[in-house]
């Protein structure tokens, strides 16, 4: 007689584990920075490595406080202390990496329960606390190939031209310069080639899944072309501005912060476009990325609670008679 071990569900396994899949996006951002280094020089090299060792050293330091098993293998306090870093200005003080590190991992991830927990992005969180706190030097942007120290060298981002927040007579860069990165922005948003490189590695890993990418940018793309006045040309010019599709690709498809349903991912990608279109056109403030994701996180709980299949074998709710 042959006897087997019943065991609880789940039954289905993935040779998938926490560090696997956050080592690939780390691999697929390192064109990304690869790219920053190249326009913005070894200095911003810097910035990346004292985000990500901040990060690394707070969720050791806040786990051992708190008599927890030390995750910081797992390559999650990495993967957000590199995305911190990519959306800092390559201008940015090492100060300001340091708190906003401290910020995402203590603040936005810990105190919610640590990784699975958080509801919103960490360091998009993060990103939106320093620029409140710091708004000068967080929206000081340096060209390609200046010294970051110098204030001359400072620039207005392309968003800012096409929404004429700067003078009369800014040139816009060509489409070129913005699809290779070689414009002022933060370190890791401007170079759209680099990005789709590594965003291409995640889907060709199934890390990510298309839904909330394409419907995002489809999204921003549809109603830009329709409620701006730069027609369709502006509308693709302005996919590759800003940080749509870092935040596209590897922000708004965080595991922990967006829906786990398709039907609810594609949401969450309309979600996402409306509010950065929105923003883009009528917002006092050129970007709206950032903002879109942290507020279709806040909703992610939602999105879920009706989105989510019925479990088989629910019995239908009563309905009286009238």
């Amino acid at each position: 007689m042959n006897l087997f071990t019943v065991s609880s569900s789940p039954h289905i396994r993935s040779k998938e584990s926490t560090s696997r899949i956050m080592l690939d996006v780390v691999i697929a951002l390192i064109p990304a920075g690869i790219a920053s280094v190249y326009f913005y020089g070894v200095g911003v090299l810097w910035i990346m490595l004292v985000s990500i060792g901040s990060a690394v050293l707070t969720e050791y330091l806040l786990q051992k406080f708190m008599k927890k098993p030390v995750t910081i293998d797992d390559f999650s306090a990495v993967v957000t202390g590199l995305l911190l870093a990519y959306n800092l200005p390559s201008g940015a003080p090492w100060w300001l990496a340091v708190i906003g590190s401290v910020v995402a991992i203590a603040l936005v991830k810990h105190v919610f329960g640590g990784l699975g927990h958080n509801f919103m992005n960490p360091a998009l969180a993060a990103r939106a606390i320093l620029l409140a706190a710091w708004p000068v030097r967080m929206t000081s942007w340096v060209l390609p190939g200046a010294d970051a120290a110098t204030s001359a060298t400072t620039s207005a981002t392309p968003l800012a031209i096409l929404k004429g927040t700067e003078a009369v007579g800014a040139q816009l860069p060509s489409f070129m310069d913005v699809f290779l990165g070689n414009i002022g922005g933060t370190i890791g948003e401007v170079s759209s080639i680099a990005l789709l490189i590594g965003a291409a590695y995640l889907l060709a890993r199934k890390v990510i899944g298309w839904r909330i990418p394409l419907t995002y940018i489809a999204t921003t793309f549809v109603l830009t072309a329709l409620l701006g006045e730069d027609g369709l040309y502006g509308a693709f010019y302005q996919i590759f501005l800003g940080g749509l599709i870092l935040g596209a690709f590897y922000m708004a498809t965080d595991y922990s912060t967006s829906p786990v349903t398709p039907k609810g991912q594609i949401i969450m990608g309309i979600g996402c476009g409306v509010l950065t279109a929105i923003i883009r056109i009528y917002g006092g403030y050129p970007e709206g990325v950032s903002y879109s994701i942290l507020l279709m996180n806040v909703v992610t709980p939602l999105i879920d609670k009706y989105t989510m299949p019925k479990r088989f074998g629910e019995v239908k709710a009563h309905v009286r008679n009238r």
